[in-house]
């Protein structure tokens, strides 16, 4: 049934700013823009990262970190955290070794949604096996 990671949407109530820090963030410009949202395509698979204006949250959204934790692989969790830090985001959840290799951080960005980051080393399996197919 599900098949696999599309978009994820993030609310910022100055979405110029949110556009900025992400571009700046993910080294690219979004690919899609229409008014009120911007699109990003993000790493090997090119997920879909979504920047919608705040205005456009469903009645009764938090207003604040809230819900889910979305985990994107990432190759060096401890420098991933300290560059997210030092562009203003706050620490959510400390750099965590799970075992087996797992290792997971979180984040809250400057417009109020959790940004998790992790090393996944069954990401990486996953990605060689199609890479080499």
């Amino acid at each position: 049934m599900l098949r696999g990671f599309a978009t994820i949407s993030f609310w910022a109530e100055d979405l110029e700013a949110a556009k900025v820090w992400y571009a700046d963030l993910l080294g690219v410009q979004p690919y899609f823009e229409r008014p009120g949202y911007y699109e990003f395509r993000v790493g090997d698979y090119q997920g879909e990262l979504g920047l919608i204006d705040s205005r456009y949250a469903p009645g009764g959204s938090a207003t604040g970190p809230a819900g889910a934790v979305m985990y994107w692989h990432v190759d060096d969790v401890k420098g991933a955290l300290e560059r997210l830090l030092s562009k203003g985001a706050r620490e959510y959840q400390p750099y965590t070794e799970r075992g087996m290799g797992f290792i997971t951080a979180s984040v809250v960005d400057p417009f109020g949604n959790i940004l998790g980051i992790m090393y996944n080393p069954h990401y990486l399996e996953v990605l060689s096996s199609i890479s080499t197919a």
